[in-house]
């Protein structure tokens, strides 16, 4: 994925919203913990090290309390030109963002990589405090947060509706009502995997995408909406990873970004691991490939800023 510079980002967020007289943009200070996939996937609060994280937090001003969508990154990190790009199309439409940077306080930069720099699940955790933090915020209405996401970022936006996550580590303040993961990973077999909220889920992936195939997401939506939940996938002819980020207007690879698209990794005894091998996953497996693509599609991007306004509009108009 193309990676943006932070400050470049930051500065392009505050100038946006600069642009019009009634508006805001501020950094917000997360409080969360480093957390390995067992620590995580073992249920402990207090699990992992501390850390600071922080946010750019923006939006049209006024006397209301706005609703809010947690922006998480991929494995491109906090410059991520999706993240980027929803900032200002939301802003624009009268909704704050809150884009977390889950990289900086850990001292990363990005993981496209090496992902084993980054827990699966840490994202996770940082949306919760997340949700907690803008709770707090006067100029916030705690009661309307959604998560969405990309890519890695995706994996946190889907899988943080998991009812088994959020009693472990959900926010204790602010109230999460809907899910948008984009083009994540599905590939994971976990315990009570089909036990989400009452929240509704809206997945959206690019048919072409070769960095996290359709298939395992399609699978993986399927069956929460066959046992009654409210989760729906929509797939863009043509479009590839990352098709929502307008600056990646080329195909663009890269020979050292990795993908694990052939691996299916399985909970067991509260460890990953790759189910072919039996054996602790690692990006050594031989599953893991290297040089996936990633393009922006006008078209598939145009229709899913469609798609997601008409569903927030009512999800935040039903709170």
């Amino acid at each position: 994925m193309s990676r943006f510079p932070l400050s470049l980002f930051l500065a392009g967020m505050i100038g946006c919203c600069a642009s019009s007289a009634l508006a805001f943009a501020e950094k917000l200070e997360i409080h969360s913990r480093t957390l390995s996939d067992s620590a995580f996937l073992g249920g402990d609060p207090d699990a992992g090290s501390p850390v600071v994280l922080s946010g750019g937090l923006s939006g049209p001003d006024g006397e209301q309390k706005l609703p809010v969508v947690i922006l998480l990154h991929g494995t491109d990190g906090p410059g991520s030109g999706a993240v980027w790009s929803w900032n200002r199309f939301l802003n624009s439409k009268g909704i704050a963002t809150l884009s977390l940077d889950s990289y900086t306080g850990r001292s990363l930069s990005e993981a496209s990589s090496d992902q084993s720099l980054f827990g699966q699940f840490t994202q996770i955790s940082d949306a919760y405090r997340a949700v907690e933090a803008l709770a707090a915020h006067p100029k916030i209405d705690g009661s309307r947060v959604a998560i969405m996401g990309f890519s890695r970022g995706g994996n946190a936006a889907l899988y943080s509706a998991m009812v088994r996550f959020q009693k472990s580590f959900g926010p204790k303040e602010g109230r999460i009502v809907a899910h948008l993961p984009f083009y994540p990973a599905c590939n994971f077999e976990l315990l009570d995997q089909a036990n989400v909220t009452g929240v509704p889920i809206r997945e959206f992936h690019g048919a072409e995408d070769y960095w996290t195939p359709t298939a395992p997401c399609r699978a993986y939506i399927d069956r929460l909406a066959e046992a009654g939940h409210d989760a729906q996938m929509t797939v863009y002819p043509g479009a590839l990873h990352n098709f929502d980020s307008p600056r990646n207007p080329a195909r663009v690879s890269d020979s050292d970004w990795q993908t694990s698209r052939n691996c299916l990794r399985r909970e067991e005894d509260g460890q990953l691991v790759n189910a072919v091998t039996g054996k602790l996953f690692t990006y050594a497996d031989a599953c893991v490939e290297y040089g996936p693509s990633s393009q922006y599609n006008d078209a598939a991007a145009t229709a899913a800023q469609a798609a997601v306004m008409e569903f927030l509009t009512g999800v935040f108009a039903d709170k």
